[in-house]
């Protein structure tokens, strides 16, 4: 198993802790897991990595790390509506899929400081796990970001560094910190194990329903669960579980839009624009720094995309919470774009919408 750069090809063992290609390419796994069974699951571990047969892993330092991530139940919320219920997590996000793989390698290969930027969740989740296995930890998050998620941070024991200006600001911050102190950068974005994490989204989806939905909204701003359900979706198809791919819906918000606006031009690169303050913090990201595979996903696979009108967020939001699911901004407008999909498509059957993170954590707008 080795990194390989998406620009250059070249390999890098995947004990290094250059956070990207010496090229300035990001890495990717070279990682072909074994066909996809019911049968390879290991039922007697209650986690993510009761897939452990399909992931990229570095040794067993998972055992140590793992605070039982995972195992989210799929509900029914309508009719043809199925929510995964994705903040039933430790850190309430689903970035602890993730975030669960990426701080099992590092603590492999010996890391004991890491940072990591994000808009608040994947944060948690990277300071949750640090604190799990004695790992120190420094967050930068951006000015505006909820204050119970920042409280929740400094709960785990990193600190966090709250950045005047937008996410992509944050982010330029926080990796120029890492480059001048020569630190590990635990970034869900740029770290390939984090997706090793988030594919098993559709391993538990495939073992709880015996199949996977025709439609999936996904919630996309860096794209980690994008493609980590893409990766996870084209295993499935690989191991002839499933017989074509769904029909995916990248969700993102009118505010904040440079992939929608990457579709609409058949760009094979996102171009860079002005983006606005919106409520859905978590994706709101002007400059992805995986858009091009992204894309060439959306392509690939004849992806749809979906703006979601600012006014709609909080009145999904209330419809959810008047129905008992209480989440956050993100999550909510993601259901909002289900809504305006619909309203302007027509309605759809057999769908499957994740729940991100709960919404305790953005009590804020």
């Amino acid at each position: 198993m080795k990194f390989v750069c998406t620009a250059c090809g070249r390999e890098e063992d995947t004990h290094t802790r250059k956070s990207k290609c010496d090229c300035g390419g990001l890495w990717e796994l070279s990682y072909t897991p074994p066909k996809f069974t019911l049968e390879d699951i290991d039922r007697d571990t209650w986690s993510i990595f009761r897939y452990r047969k399909f992931m990229a892993l570095t040794g067993d330092t998972w055992r140590d790390v793992t605070l039982g991530e995972g195992m989210t139940p799929i509900i029914p919320f309508q009719e043809g509506v199925w929510f995964k219920m994705d903040y039933f997590m430790p850190t309430l996000s689903f970035k602890d899929r993730g975030a669960a793989v990426l701080i099992a390698h590092a603590k492999a290969i010996g890391v004991d400081r890491v940072v990591q930027d994000s808009s608040g969740n994947a944060g948690n989740s990277v300071a949750a796990y640090c604190g799990r296995v004695g790992i120190a930890c420094d967050i930068f998050v951006p000015e505006g970001t909820s204050d119970k998620k920042i409280r929740m941070i400094e709960a785990h024991g990193a600190t966090a560094h709250i950045i005047p200006g937008n996410r992509d600001h944050c982010a330029d911050v926080c990796r120029a910190t890492a480059r001048e102190k020569q630190l590990y950068y635990a970034n869900h974005v740029y770290n390939p194990f984090f997706y090793e994490g988030t594919k098993t989204y559709i391993y538990e989806t495939y073992e709880q329903l015996h199949r996977i939905p025709e439609h999936i909204f996904i919630p996309v701003g860096n794209g980690t669960l994008f493609l980590g359900i893409v990766k996870g979706l084209e295993h499935l198809l690989q191991s002839g579980l499933i017989p074509h791919m769904p029909q995916l819906y990248l969700v993102q918000s009118e505010r904040c839009q440079p992939l929608l606006q990457a579709m609409a031009e058949h760009a094979a690169q996102i171009r860079p624009g002005t983006s606005s303050a919106t409520l859905a913090e978590g994706i709101s990201i002007g400059l992805p720094m995986r858009s091009a595979e992204i894309l060439s996903y959306v392509y690939r696979y004849h992806v749809k995309g979906v703006a979601i009108p600012e006014e709609k967020i909080l009145p999904a939001r209330s419809k959810l919470a008047r129905r008992g699911i209480y989440c956050e901004h993100t999550t909510a407008a993601v259901y909002a774009g289900y809504e305006a999909y619909c309203q302007k498509h027509g309605p759809l059957s057999d769908v499957l919408i994740s729940m991100c993170g709960a919404g305790l954590k953005s009590d804020h707008g």
